[in-house]
């Protein structure tokens, strides 16, 4: 299974191939370790979005790249309903660092997996149960530059705000539970679709974003 990110012309980001812990048919449990082969994207002129000014990050076209999942190794619980996605992050040692709240557009699923629109703004839970907002400022100039519209942005901080209460009062999903996840050492690392993979020789086909 994957995880597709959308852009708002409707056009396929990033992808990142999953390994499916559990799925009910409205909450996937999936892990997606570090060196994981996935589509990533990069400013058309070459550069990783960070290395762009604020103000050009969501100006500047983009193009898909084939990539790495270069960060910690994440445990991500994923619900067709909610607009946000918890990720728990594992260090290198496999030790249980904090959680990263994604929060996102839920699209639906597809034969494939599902689909998402990043929203830019996320929350950081750390261990003990405070959080923090991350990329407020990334948030403002996407709604300058068309990324998100005012509405949904709205629809997102709600979500933040809900997420920052279950972490406060130490509920679910941030209450210890799969803090202590170690994957079977002999999984092999999720696979793209044959036809994304950079193996097949073409991979995915530039795409502004």
């Amino acid at each position: 299974m994957v995880e597709r990110f959308h852009r708002p012309d409707g056009s396929i980001g990033q992808v990142h191939p999953l390994r499916v812990l559990a799925d009910d048919g409205r909450v996937l449990l999936a892990w997606l370790p570090a060196g994981t082969p996935i589509i990533g994207s990069r400013l058309v002129d070459g550069r990783h979005m960070a290395d762009a000014p604020l103000e050009q990050r969501f100006r500047i076209p983009r193009v898909a790249v084939p990539d790495f999942w270069h960060r910690t190794s994440t445990l991500r619980r994923i619900a067709d309903d909610e607009w946000s996605s918890v990720w728990w992050f594992f260090d290198a040692a496999g030790r249980f660092t904090n959680w990263y709240v994604n929060l996102e557009v839920p699209l639906g699923r597809t034969p494939a997996g599902v689909d998402r629109i990043d929203g830019v703004l996320d929350v950081v839970v750390e261990r003990d149960g405070t959080w923090r907002w991350d990329d407020e400022d990334e948030a403002e100039v996407a709604i300058d530059a068309g990324r998100l519209t005012h509405e949904q942005l709205d629809r997102l901080r709600a979500e933040g705000e809900r997420i920052g209460a279950l972490a406060e009062r130490g509920a679910y999903p941030f209450d210890g539970t799969d803090t202590d996840f170690r994957p079977d050492p002999d999984w092999p690392m999720p696979e793209l679709p044959a036809e994304l993979s950079p193996r097949s020789g073409t991979g995915p086909a530039p795409a502004p974003r």
